[in-house]
């Protein structure tokens, strides 16, 4: 999962500048996603998950360590612009439910990365998952992803990137 897990701290550490809604609001006269997702977070956060996950492709073939899922190009690509995708459609929402940016929402602020990045994977590599993630596997991730995503943000509060820390 980490080029999932990655893009998201990535985007807000690297991100800022032109917002990918562009300023326009939604028809409820709502922006549309707010200006904490931008396409310089978006750029460098894929391209974070898919650096990581081409770390672990080298990792998985030098070291004959087969007990994790073995990504492909296809599959790091899928889960790094999955997360951000995720994290992008629950923002949307988020504004839809008059939440401001920042504001705690939980469950979806822990899992939207999650969703999203297998959402397209389902669609798009359905092989890839259909061989790789196992119940053990789902699991794991169901357990990891709070945990971490309370971490970084901790971290991310703690250095300045983050308004809140959660």
């Amino acid at each position: 999962m980490l080029p999932a897990y990655l893009p998201n701290p990535v985007a807000a550490l690297l991100g800022g500048g032109t917002p990918i809604d562009g300023g326009r609001n939604f028809s409820d006269g709502r922006r549309l996603f707010g200006d904490g997702k931008t396409f310089r977070g978006l750029f460098f956060g894929v391209l974070a998950g898919i650096g990581i996950g081409l770390v672990q492709i080298w990792v998985y073939n030098i070291s004959g360590f087969t007990s994790l899922p073995q990504h492909t190009p296809l599959s790091i690509f899928l889960l790094a612009l999955g997360a951000l995708l995720g994290d992008l459609a629950k923002s949307f929402f988020k504004r839809r439910l008059g939440k401001d940016r920042g504001a705690k929402w939980p469950v979806a602020d822990q899992y939207d990365l999650v969703i999203g990045a297998f959402v397209l994977l389902l669609i798009f590599d359905y092989g890839w998952v259909a061989t790789n993630i196992t119940l053990p596997v789902i699991v794991i991730i169901l357990i990891l992803t709070p945990v971490l995503h309370r971490a970084t943000n901790i971290i991310g509060y703690l250095i300045k990137v983050k308004e809140v820390p959660w």
